[in-house]
């Protein structure tokens, strides 16, 4: 007898949480109209900087079914990375470099998406329905995905939040030609709070749900090459990898559920890594301190850069002989940043 449509979907829900999955929610494999006027003003006004596939793939990104005409379902899942850890706290020891919490262990594509075949695999197999995956690299809107299968509502900030799972979880999608029930939409549960926009040092909210990208620290830290605004630079404090204000300040967090997966647990050697360290790395040293995380991927040239800047802003005197020795890198953004950050020492 085969399975009902009902029990394929429980079935697939206990194995999401045997993977490591906190959640599964459906929705359909489109989204409505308004998500992609939003993306389209967002990139008609330049906020996406210099972030340019996301011009480039705005039609698929906006509707999946674009990218994928057969498809009918997204299966969306949260998988938590949360770590328990005082955000602000990190921020105060000023001669040590802030990585965002979700970089501060293995790289999550890396863990997710075998997970994420595997329970696709099976699904395809049981429903006898092509599938396709992605975990980020995709030109897939996860967030409006998540908010319309119910996981949560995109908050303020434009991150998700849930009311079960407060932000510190990763998603992922499964986009299927089979037609399935999709659950109900969250509805936004933010009320008149405000915190998130009002704590972000650069203030990179240019509206409740909306960012300009050219002012967020975590595109500043990751995303963009060359030299970063004079302007932006001491707001940056010491974050040299992205930045966790918005969401470490949400108090929906306080349902945040710790990660179980033990590749998402911090690493002792990340959590306060003092900067002396860091500005010695050559490129060999910083491929191997970062073997298997997501800091590798912006090179040692946008990582130096930022090092430099968190130097700069740390007060920290004795950082001037690690800082001195970037003024003769090949790279000019290198040497530009290191002569910025001598200036702010001798301030």
């Amino acid at each position: 007898m085969p399975i009902s449509t009902s029990d394929l979907v429980s079935e697939l829900r206990a194995r999401a949480h045997a993977e490591g999955f906190a959640a599964l929610a459906i929705a359909p494999a489109t989204l409505p109209p308004e998500i992609g006027a939003n993306l389209e003003a967002f990139l008609e006004a330049g906020h996406h900087g210099t972030m340019a596939w996301m011009q480039e793939t705005k039609t698929r990104r906006a509707r999946p079914d674009a990218m994928w005409p057969e498809a009918k379902s997204a299966l969306v899942l949260a998988m938590p990375y949360g770590q328990g850890i005082d955000v602000f706290a990190r921020l105060g020891e000023k001669s040590t470099g802030v990585i965002s919490t979700y970089a501060l262990n293995r790289d999550y594509h890396d863990v997710i998406k075998p997970r994420l075949k595997r329970l696709a695999g099976w699904f395809a197999k049981a429903a006898g329905a092509d599938v396709k995956v992605f975990v980020d690299t995709a030109p897939v809107m996860e967030k409006p995905l998540a908010a319309l299968a119910g996981l949560g509502w995109q908050g303020k900030h434009t991150n998700l939040v849930s009311r079960q799972l407060g932000s510190w979880f990763f998603l992922a999608v499964i986009l299927t030609d089979a037609a399935l029930a999709p659950d109900a939409p969250e509805q936004d549960h933010c009320g008149t709070c405000r915190a998130c926009l009002d704590v972000c040092p650069t203030q990179a909210f240019t509206a409740p749900h909306q960012i300009d990208a050219r002012r967020c620290i975590s595109y500043l830290t990751i995303e963009h090459k060359g030299a970063i605004p004079i302007e932006l630079r001491r707001p940056m404090g010491n974050r040299i990898y992205g930045c966790d204000d918005c969401l470490g300040i949400c108090p929906w967090n306080k349902f945040a559920q710790a990660a179980e997966e033990v590749k998402f647990a911090a690493r002792a050697d990340l959590l306060a890594p003092p900067l002396r360290d860091l500005l010695a790395l050559d490129d060999a040293a910083f491929r191997s301190l970062f073997s298997g995380s997501p800091v590798k991927r912006i090179g040692r040239e946008s990582f130096i850069r930022n090092c430099l800047i968190a130097a700069g802003n740390s007060g920290d005197i004795s950082l001037r002989p690690a800082v001195e020795s970037h003024l003769s890198e090949a790279s000019p953004v290198l040497r530009e940043a290191a002569a910025w950050a001598l200036q702010e020492l001798a301030a």
